[in-house]
């Protein structure tokens, strides 16, 4: 597990397990992780957590410079699903391109047959009646760590999840063999970005992948009205496996590019530049 974002998420910087001899914030930072493993311990023992995962994988294809068809697995030709992403719109050297996550596709018309993964996970089972019963005895600091541990949960669970698609399910990977600095740095092949976060900043492209997982009936994920994920300790998005593939930000686009990107997904411009107005 990586507990350097643990510990930002009490508002205290530094890297893990650095942060703990550190002169200024050495001994609160100790005495929270200790906090955290004692309750840790608690949530494992009585079992008071429960994690739940599903993943996918399908044929796929790129169809014009920006989208992802997800074929049907009896038939390659039959689109069942797209996949819809921004592309940067950056001024770069000649020699750089604007990505897009598309561009880690085979495109239409290509001779290789490609794949998408997806996924949901999530180890929040629980954590809402457990962060509750501690508000009630008026102990906001265990509610509050118990939310933050079941944060950090899920994106381990996450995290392990890939390397057994990379390893195991997919297989793309199968002799890899990294330590945990390795992987908390992500010195593997492939992706795993989410929507909403910077590479694919659209939160709707949810509903596609939650459909295509059947994620709510599987695993009792949910997608609220505005794409939050409940139980909020949940994490999901899509497998890369592309050699070259890689995170980066979509940034600053323009509202031309979100107006396509609405005819493309037939959804109400209104409502898509308003999702996407930090990219604006």
């Amino acid at each position: 597990m990586d507990w350097t974002p643990f510990f930002i998420t009490w508002q205290l910087s530094g890297k893990y397990p650095n942060i703990l001899k550190d002169e200024s914030i050495g001994s609160v930072a100790t005495d929270l992780f200790n906090d955290a493993q004692i309750l840790l311990e608690k949530l494992i023992n009585e079992n008071l957590l429960r994690a739940h995962a599903v993943v996918g994988f399908w044929p796929a294809k790129r169809v014009g410079p920006n989208d992802v068809a997800v074929l049907n697995n009896d038939n390659d030709e039959n689109i069942e699903s797209t996949f819809h992403f921004l592309r940067q719109q950056m001024t770069k050297d000649s020699s750089l391109s604007n990505l897009c996550l598309a561009d880690f596709i085979a495109p239409e018309g290509s001779p290789a047959s490609d794949f998408i993964g997806g996924f949901v996970v999530t180890a929040g089972i629980g954590e809402e009646m457990l962060s509750k019963a501690y508000e009630k005895e008026n102990d906001d600091y265990q509610s509050l760590l118990v939310k933050a541990l079941a944060d950090r949960l899920a994106e381990a669970f996450a995290e392990h999840m890939h390397e057994r698609v990379r390893r195991e399910f997919w297989g793309y990977s199968a002799d890899e063999s990294l330590n945990s600095e390795e992987l908390i740095s992500e010195a593997y092949q492939g992706i795993r970005p989410a929507p909403g976060y910077p590479a694919c900043p659209d939160h709707s492209e949810k509903e596609t992948l939650f459909k295509l997982l059947d994620a709510e009936n599987k695993i009792g994920v949910k997608l609220t009205e505005s794409y939050a994920m409940r139980p909020a300790a949940s994490v999901s998005g899509l497998y890369f496996s592309h050699p070259e593939s890689r995170y980066f930000s979509v940034g600053k686009i323009s509202k031309e590019q979100v107006y396509d990107l609405a005819d493309r997904k037939a959804m109400n411009k209104q409502a898509l530049t308003t999702l996407l107005s930090p990219n604006l």
